[in-house]
């Protein structure tokens, strides 16, 4: 039977930097398996996954990783823990095979068994015909994947990843994304991705939690959290659009502009007979004597639940 315990709690933790407070009094459950950790710049991301690895000590509440407190076990909560920081780390003058087993026997691994595993997980990551390269050599893209083999090489039961795919190109994005999804999704190892890429979070993660100015602006299954308490249409017209959009918010609906010329209005309320949303929507820009150019309807997306959280709409 798979385990259902949560594989990191927050009870009220506050984090303290002189005045900024960086988290405030948050409480938080991350389920087992794939959960994003999404929020704006400076939303506190970073400084949760550095309190959950006991490197910034909470100047408040509990912090409980895999069942563990982390005050009390910290040794041993690392030791369970793939960690893949944002920014680079490796040793220069080491060829890749020799700085992942040394991550290994960082984490409690003899030597040999370290050596084997280096070369297992650099195969895994597609790094098997490069591991004898120095890893200063390596591009962006090599950068990224040596990270993810270092986090993996002592089989942790959870891996936090820190914007795995920063810098890299499309083609190296996508095989970063299915490693990861193959990670949660086959290997069983639970997984924390914070990351401003909300697609990617939306292709790997099943949960997500959404942190704003330190605090827990929503959470839950992203499915839960798409829907189905109202509908989105996106819309397009000539014309002003401020009287518009205050129409169409006088109304009940809420409008987020996008970074095309199309918004998305959500609907709220009961679900209408087919066409009345529309109607209503060409009835309101009438009115605001603008042309309608495009209205159609559109699915929830993690960047609507996203913007919501956050007050962007």
């Amino acid at each position: 039977m798979a385990d259902t315990s949560p594989a990191v709690v927050l009870d009220r933790v506050s984090v303290i930097y002189g005045r900024n407070r960086a988290l405030r009094d948050v409480s938080a459950v991350f389920p087992p398996g794939a959960v994003g950790l999404l929020g704006p710049n400076g939303a506190g991301k970073s400084t949760m996954l550095k309190s959950l690895l006991g490197f910034i000590p909470p100047s408040g509440g509990r912090l409980e990783v895999l069942g563990m407190n982390v005050a009390d076990r910290p040794l041993e909560v690392r030791a369970r823990i793939g960690y893949m920081p944002e920014t680079d780390g490796h040793i220069p003058g080491m060829n890749a095979v020799t700085f992942v087993a040394y991550c290994g026997q960082l984490a409690g691994l003899p030597k040999a068994d370290a050596m084997q595993r280096a070369h297992e997980v650099l195969f895994y990551v597609g790094l098997g015909e490069a591991r004898y390269r120095n890893v200063e050599t390596y591009s962006t893209g090599m950068k990224q994947r040596i990270k993810l083999a270092q986090a993996l090489v002592h089989d942790p039961d959870l891996v936090f990843l820190d914007e795995p795919t920063n810098g890299m190109d499309p083609k190296g994005r996508e095989e970063m994304l299915t490693l990861i999804r193959d990670i949660a999704h086959n290997k069983g190892i639970n997984l924390i991705l914070s990351s401003h890429l909300l697609p990617d979070v939306e292709y790997v993660c099943d949960h997500v939690v959404v942190l704003d100015k330190g605090t827990v602006a929503t959470h839950g299954t992203i499915e839960d959290l798409k829907g189905p308490s109202g509908r989105v249409y996106e819309v397009r017209v000539k014309g002003e659009l401020a009287p518009f959009i205050a129409a169409l918010e006088g109304a009940g609906m809420e409008c987020q502009e996008t970074d095309e010329d199309i918004m998305r209005v959500f609907v709220r309320g009961a679900v209408h007979a087919a066409g009345e949303d529309q109607r209503k929507i060409c009835s309101i820009a009438g009115q605001s004597h603008v042309q309608v150019r495009h209205l159609k309807a559109s699915l929830p997306t993690l960047e609507d639940v996203f913007a919501r959280a956050i007050g962007e709409v």
